[in-house]
């Protein structure tokens, strides 16, 4: 049976930093955004609560980008364009995709698209 989950200020706190920017952040900067206002909140609370929402599937994880892993409050379908200049990632439109057929080795739950690139400020 799994355990149900407390409400937390902090949690809520953190998932809604997430989700209310497009700027695919890293833990730090959830930390840096709700310091001042959350005082005694630490970066392992952080850390622990995106491994949690990861886990649960409420939050998307873009990958590593500049050596930080990278989070998406928005699980809708849609796929990413990551600058290898700048570390910038942008959220693309997620257009119909003919999906593979993957039956011969075994069930497909989900796909990441993800495009690398230059950035328009880059170039």
């Amino acid at each position: 049976m799994e355990k149900a989950r407390r409400y937390s200020p902090k949690r809520e706190a953190i998932l809604e930093c997430l989700r209310s920017t497009h700027n695919h952040p890293a833990a730090e900067w959830v930390y840096a955004q709700l310091k001042p206002t959350i005082p005694d909140l630490s970066l392992a609370t952080v850390y622990r609560n995106l491994g949690q929402f990861r886990k649960d599937g409420t939050i998307q994880v873009i990958g590593n980008v500049d050596g930080e892993e990278r989070y998406d409050g928005d699980t809708s379908p849609h796929s990413h364009f990551i600058c290898r200049s700048c570390g910038k990632v942008a959220d693309l439109p997620f257009s119909e995709v003919q999906m593979p057929d993957t039956s011969g080795v075994g069930r497909t739950d989900s796909c990441s698209v993800t495009f690398y690139g230059c950035c328009n400020d880059c170039l």
